[in-house]
């Protein structure tokens, strides 16, 4: 399943963020998208995944504007999780995952089938959230909570999934958890993803593909091995950093230079 965009321009009313911009998804890897705040990451996630309509141009999945899909047939090709999503008070684990399976169904309402609960559990299993399923997401810690997500996302069995930010508001640990569980994904079930994440070296490293953007344009585009360089680091972030190979996986990650010097308060 092929995702493309042809001349997008993106923003909010009379607000362009994005001007004419032209990009392929590599289908069956992870993609980042990487740029410092408010250089049009999540604008352009959201405008190819139709959560908000695109200004002009097109997004074409598999050669057909997906502004054109009707929204149940699209909700069986691609899911989303945007940033900071909310349950209702009380929710199960469980109930939320099942909420991913609401596409196959003719009405919200309608009974689960065998192959509803058969998806939801194997969302659990693969997000390790088994054990947690009965227990509400308000209860949860924010790593726990984010696999909950994650696993509702899965649910819903599409070759795309969408992901704004999965790692923010994370400690360290839980980061890494967050992103193998995203490796695993994309490398057990083939499925393409496509992520807004802010911590370079860790999209170097569980990304196939970088899309690095600065006010609205695409500016560099390809492997963590061949764009992740201390010249895109510069113009797309504006940092001076020394580039390193991690010696186990052999991708690169980058140590920022001190950019200036704080100077010690005077007293009087």
């Amino acid at each position: 399943m092929e995702l493309e965009a042809r001349n997008l321009r993106a923003g909010y009313e009379n607000v362009v963020i994005i001007e004419r911009m032209n990009l392929k998804i590599p289908a069956h890897r992870v993609t980042a998208l990487i740029g410092a705040n408010g250089c049009g990451k999540s604008t352009l996630l959201k405008t190819i995944c139709r959560i908000q309509p695109a200004l002009g141009g097109e997004v074409l999945l598999d050669g057909r504007p997906i502004h054109d899909e009707d929204s149940r047939t699209l909700a069986r090709k691609l899911a989303i999780l945007p940033q900071n999503p909310t349950a209702p008070s009380g929710l199960t684990v469980r109930e939320l995952v099942n909420y991913g399976r609401a596409p196959y169904r003719p009405r919200f309402f309608a009974r689960t089938t065998k192959k509803d609960r058969e998806m939801v559990e194997w969302a659990l299993a693969e997000t390790d959230m088994m054990e947690f399923a009965d227990r509400p997401v308000e209860a949860l810690s924010g790593g726990q909570r984010q696999r909950a997500w994650i696993a509702m996302a899965i649910a819903q069995d599409t070759e795309i999934l969408f992901l704004d930010e999965p790692t923010s508001f994370l400690d360290v640990a839980h980061q890494l958890d967050v992103l193998t569980l995203v490796r695993h994904l994309n490398q057990a079930y083939g499925k393409t993803i496509v992520m807004v994440i802010h911590e370079l070296n860790e999209a170097a490293r569980f990304a196939d593909h970088l899309l690095a953007m600065k006010k609205g344009q695409l500016l560099y585009e390809g492997a963590p091995a061949e764009i992740f360089t201390q010249d895109m680091l510069r113009t797309v972030f504006g940092i001076d950093a020394e580039i390193l190979r991690d010696p186990r996986s052999g991708s690169p990650y980058c140590i920022p230079y001190v950019q200036r010097e704080r100077k010690e308060p005077q007293h009087a």
